[in-house]
């Protein structure tokens, strides 16, 4: 669907613009700070930052602005209104049991991944996931999944001309690069990671499906590098995965 230029309020899209400059990076900026960010100038993201401000969005110390609890408002009633993460926490909590590993499902948006739902056994990042949570697309075992299930030149345009940011060294940062990983993940069924998010994490994910086939989601199993091989993944959880995923394939509709 088309939507023209006089139908938008472009108010509402610059106040958007500037809620997503605040990441766990910068969760604490300046005007200066998120007028870079978001590519508006000065004027319009100070009087975005003090509508947020007047709304209970954003605090702000005189100097500096920090978004509130309030927002998360906005992502609880989108969470709270998809039917995907209601249907598939029961199945990650019972995986989880059987397993003894966090299991997670995220969705892709953009360059991101966004978690929907996870059932955590031990804290295996040093980030706290959950819910609502974002991580890179290109360096995630999730992210990987989603990625290769677009068509290659939609992939190739989410991953951009590189280099792709490291957080780590063994982070594939070159996009031809992942290009030809997403190559294999189509081919395998699944993908894995090995600590190219954060040292001593390890995850294996395969694709969520729809009762048609179609791609809507992505399922992992994250473990600690000191405790499982590449290898191991496959052997000791990719079965588990694919059993949940043909479970929640005849869940969906």
């Amino acid at each position: 669907m088309t939507i023209s230029e006089r139908d938008m309020m472009s108010g509402l899209a610059k106040g958007l613009a500037v809620i997503e400059t605040f990441t766990a990076d910068r969760p604490r900026q300046s005007i200066a700070e998120v007028a870079n960010a978001s590519g508006l100038d000065r004027a319009t993201a100070r009087r975005c930052l003090l509508t947020l401000t007047r709304q209970g969005y954003a605090e702000w110390d005189g100097k500096f602005f920090t978004l509130t609890p309030r927002v998360l408002r906005l992502g609880t009633a989108c969470l709270a209104a998809m039917p995907l993460p209601q249907l598939v926490q029961p199945v990650l909590d019972a995986l989880s049991d059987e397993i003894g590993e966090s299991s997670s499902v995220s969705i892709l948006d953009g360059d991101e991944i966004v978690y929907i739902a996870r059932a955590a056994q031990q804290k295996v990042m040093s980030i706290a996931l959950m819910p609502g949570s974002r991580l890179p697309a290109h360096c995630t075992s999730m992210g990987r999944v989603l990625l290769a299930a677009l068509p290659e030149e939609e992939a190739r345009r989410r991953l951009g001309p590189g280099p792709l940011p490291a957080r780590t060294p063994l982070t594939l940062t070159d996009p031809e690069a992942v290009m030809r990983r997403l190559a294999q993940v189509r081919a395998d069924g699944h993908a894995l990671n090995d600590q190219e998010i954060e040292i001593g994490l390890r995850s294996i994910a395969v694709p969520v499906l729809s009762a048609r086939g179609k791609v809507v989601a992505a399922l992992n199993v994250g473990v600690s590098a000191a405790r499982a091989t590449p290898e191991d993944l496959r052997r000791h959880f990719l079965p588990a995965l694919l059993r949940v995923q043909d479970t929640l394939r005849r869940t969906l509709g």
